[in-house]
């Protein structure tokens, strides 16, 4: 699944910064005869519902000419939203300071989900702390990563 998913980045990020946006992060889920498509898109001024529909048609023009996903799909184009979801590891250094959820592949230190305020990046490792002890993870080991919103 991950190469479908780095193939389908590859053909849809120039398409996405062609509307002077990011390709923020891209979620392919084949569900039976039915797959998902999500597209995640970002700017430094806010994605509005324009930008959406925009990209969308663009992006469905080129999946038609291309077609990369066998049998149908559904394509959703969003903002990552308030409790975006961090793919790249370089995604997380701009929310150093802010409270995040992980999910990691495998148990470290006896758990798999950690949940706290992100402290820093360093060595390819994420510094979180929780209830003021800091946790030490590979990066390679986070599956799911996600922004805590806190109001």
């Amino acid at each position: 699944m991950a190469g479908k998913q780095a193939k389908l980045e590859a053909l849809l990020a120039p398409v996405v910064e062609s509307f002077d946006c990011e390709l923020w992060g891209l979620e392919y889920r084949a569900q039976g005869k039915r797959s998902l498509l999500l597209l995640y898109i970002d700017k430094p001024d806010g994605v509005c519902l324009e930008d959406c529909e925009k990209i969308s048609r663009q992006v469905s023009s080129v999946l038609d000419v291309e077609d990369p996903i066998n049998g149908e799909y559904t394509l959703e184009v969003s903002s990552p939203g308030m409790d975006r979801p961090l793919y790249r590891l370089e995604q997380y250094q701009g929310f150093i300071g802010s409270q995040v959820s992980l999910r990691l592949r495998m148990a470290f230190e006896g758990r798999r989900k950690f949940s706290g305020l992100l402290k820093g990046i360093e060595n390819d490792e994420v510094i979180i702390e929780i209830d003021g002890e800091e946790y030490i993870l590979p990066y390679e080991l986070i599956d799911k990563a996600n922004v805590v919103p806190t109001f």
